[in-house]
């Protein structure tokens, strides 16, 4: 995730819970009392969201220090202490939430993405995310995909084009549909297509598009589906596949299989905090 993008939503994340002052803390902690915050694990899952300790708390006050114990990508156990956060207790318990929330979902999803890596358990198809992101989070919930093992679909409108089957029911065709996109996007952006039926796919192969979807189709349908299509075009299965049902897609001539619930409907991975604030406790 890029750091100049990760810094400046975490500035508006903690400008909407700080916003002038924090009146829990700023009237009982002075500047220089120091403590430390530990993150401890309280679920077995995989962590996503290391910079965003490190990025947040030193953008909250340079003079804090961290030290961490597991990375993305690790497997935690519960118990586990993920990261030590030595600074002034004000402000080590000010970004405690925002920070809490960011990494706890980012575990969320990267677990739940490498459970679905493994419930597929095939190395020739690659499991990826969709848009259905929550407003704001798209590219802290897209990293932790990576994290979990998946990969990226389009980060938004601007980055590919994909016709649903709005738009083509707007055209009335596939083929119409792509036709009109060709004449007007330039040759590096890739074209991406739904398709439910035999006919829109062989619409979409023979007027050009670079990716065709397989719509809410059955293993058996995008099976006889992809006989159909060149190895030149990438495929793609979509629409009511869930964790469960991952292994039924095992073996296909597919490429990827798009999860929305990876991120739409994840729960957060279970993460706490405890500052201590004495000399003794700190040692």
């Amino acid at each position: 995730m890029n750091q100049w993008r990760r810094k400046q939503q975490l500035e508006a994340f903690f400008t909407e819970d700080i916003g002038e002052h924090d009146y829990s803390t700023d009237f009982l902690f002075p500047k220089d009392h120091h403590g430390r915050l530990t993150f401890t694990s309280k679920a077995e899952g995989v962590f996503c969201g290391e910079d965003v300790i490190t990025d947040g708390y030193q953008m909250l006050d340079s003079t804090i220090t961290v030290e961490l114990y597991i990375h993305d990508g690790d497997w935690m156990r519960t118990g586990d202490t993920i990261a030590t956060i030595d600074g002034p207790v004000g402000e080590l318990l000010k970004g405690e939430r925002v920070i809490l929330n960011l990494i706890q979902r980012m575990s969320g999803i990267a677990t739940l993405t490498h459970k679905a890596v493994k419930a597929l358990n095939d190395e020739n198809i690659r499991i990826c995310d969709t848009r259905k992101t929550t407003p704001g989070l798209r590219s802290f919930e897209k990293y932790a995909v990576r994290t979990g093992g998946g990969y990226n679909h389009r980060f938004g409108l601007y980055d590919a084009v994909m016709l649903k089957d709005n738009h083509i029911a707007f055209f009335g065709s596939v083929r119409e549909a792509i036709a009109r996109t060709k004449a007007s996007v330039g040759h590096t952006v890739k074209i991406e297509v739904e398709t439910e039926t035999e006919n829109q796919v062989v619409e979409a192969i023979e007027a050009g598009a670079d990716i065709i979807m397989f719509d809410n189709r059955t293993p058996a349908e995008i099976r006889s589906f992809t006989s159909l299509v060149p190895s030149s075009i990438t495929t793609e299965a979509s629409g009511g596949i869930t964790l469960e049902t991952l292994p039924d897609y095992r073996g296909l001539e597919i490429d990827y299989i798009s999860l929305g619930f990876l991120t739409h409907s994840v729960r957060a991975l279970d993460i706490s905090a405890r500052v201590a604030t004495t000399k003794e406790e700190v040692q």
